[in-house]
């Protein structure tokens, strides 16, 4: 089958019978990009479409790239992806993009639960208290980054350290223990939401030895940012891989 035939059948499966508007007015374009995501990119390594929509959802959050986010939401229930999944993945965004832009995404999300009558809020994944999250936000810290974490609250400059606290139990506490997605996919969720901004190189960095600590090999990597090429686009990609091949050169 080739990749024209590969994107019809994927595009189907994704979105149903319909089409995009996008071929009454620029059919041309609407073709390259369809053969591209959906003929190629969807194809290449070694990710399931569920892991693949949850990482085109937090590009799109990141991006603000609203009406599309829509579309896939509706695309992630399609494949699978359960309510939670999906508001897990959104809400994954927060520390790294901001509240606004995470309230914006999550609004699209709530309007497509709402068109589907899934019932609002959705089943709490809390999984910490006021007086522990700092430590269990730590915990998690740890477990991903290891001893450097300790080192970087003690070598912080007093007027910084509360920084570093709000890592702990804002970032890690608040997110990362919450159920709905493991930490595997949190951690590599994570690397694509930073590799989207652009400009985070050294937090990139981080991400790709995080993710490597918790057992995220480099090619599950590499398809990760390869897949979100379509939504990021390659200069920010290529700025991600370079970092990947820094922390995990090739043999």
């Amino acid at each position: 089958m080739d990749r024209v035939e590969k994107s019809k059948e994927k595009y189907k499966q994704l979105f149903g019978n319909g089409i995009s508007p996008a071929y009454a007015t620029d059919p041309d374009f609407q073709d390259i990009l369809s053969h591209f995501i959906f003929g190629e990119v969807f194809y290449q390594g070694n990710l399931d479409d569920k892991q693949r929509e949850l990482i085109t959802l937090v590009v799109l959050a990141t991006n603000q790239t609203l009406p599309q986010l829509k579309a896939h939401v509706h695309a992630a229930l399609n494949i699978g992806l359960t309510p939670v999944e999906i508001k897990e993945a959104v809400y994954q965004c927060a520390p790294y993009i901001g509240f606004p832009k995470t309230l914006n995404a999550i609004a699209e999300v709530n309007e497509v639960f709402k068109s589907k009558n899934i019932t609002l809020p959705i089943e709490s994944e809390k999984q910490v208290e006021e007086d522990n999250r700092f430590e269990k936000g730590l915990a998690v810290q740890v477990e991903i980054f290891g001893d450097v974490i300790a080192k970087m609250q003690e070598g912080a400059p007093p007027n910084q350290k509360h920084i570093q606290q709000y890592l702990s139990s804002f970032c890690f506490g608040d997110f990362y223990t919450r159920g709905g997605l493991d930490l595997k996919t949190r951690e590599l969720l994570t690397l694509c939401i930073i590799s989207a901004l652009g400009g985070a190189e050294g937090q990139v960095n981080a991400h790709v030895q995080g993710n490597l600590n918790v057992g995220n090999e480099k090619e599950t990597m590499i398809t990760a940012l390869t897949h979100s090429i379509p939504y990021m686009g390659f200069p920010r990609t290529l700025n991600a891989l370079s970092c990947v091949n820094q922390v995990i050169p090739e043999n």
